[in-house]
């Protein structure tokens, strides 16, 4: 499946207008978090790539994560309903709806100002070394299935 190429301006801002469509009442047609939660949940992929809030993963934990999740990740297959979700990324307390939305957007639209020649090569949080299409298909696939799951 071809994914959103986020690092085109157009094809991001399709996708911001459809988190823009979200409500604090949008509800999931599956799984256990709520939209704010779900926000907040896309945005770690971002914090993981811009900051350091979240420590990364060594040694054997970074070696399997890279063995098992890679190509689940950055592959060309949707990912399922309800699948695992890393530790790091779950989201279990409450979150500001506006607050996750416009930090969602800002990421992204870094990212898409960024472009692909940034991220070519970049070293991601778990990983190892990424090419530009592995980047795009990790952040637009994750928000293709999280917009999916609330509709939008």
């Amino acid at each position: 499946m071809t994914w959103k190429n986020l690092f085109d301006k157009q094809e991001c801002e399709e996708t911001i207008a459809r988190i823009n469509n979200l409500t604090p009442e949008t509800a999931p047609q599956w799984g256990k978090m709520n939209v704010s939660q779900m926000l907040a949940h896309c945005n770690v992929a971002y914090e993981t790539t811009y900051t350091d809030k979240h420590p990364k993963p060594k040694g054997l934990q970074k070696f399997l994560i890279k063995l098992l999740a890679k190509n689940t990740v950055v592959g060309p297959k949707p990912y399922k309903k309800n699948g695992p979700t890393s530790p790091v990324f779950k989201i279990s307390d409450e979150r500001d709806f506006e607050k996750e939305k416009n930090s969602l957007i800002a990421n992204m639209r870094k990212t898409q100002e960024l472009g692909s020649a940034h991220f070519d090569g970049k070293e991601s949080y778990a990983f190892g070394t990424l090419t530009k299409t592995e980047w795009n298909t990790l952040f637009s696939k994750h928000l293709e299935h999280h917009l999916q799951q609330f509709g939008v």
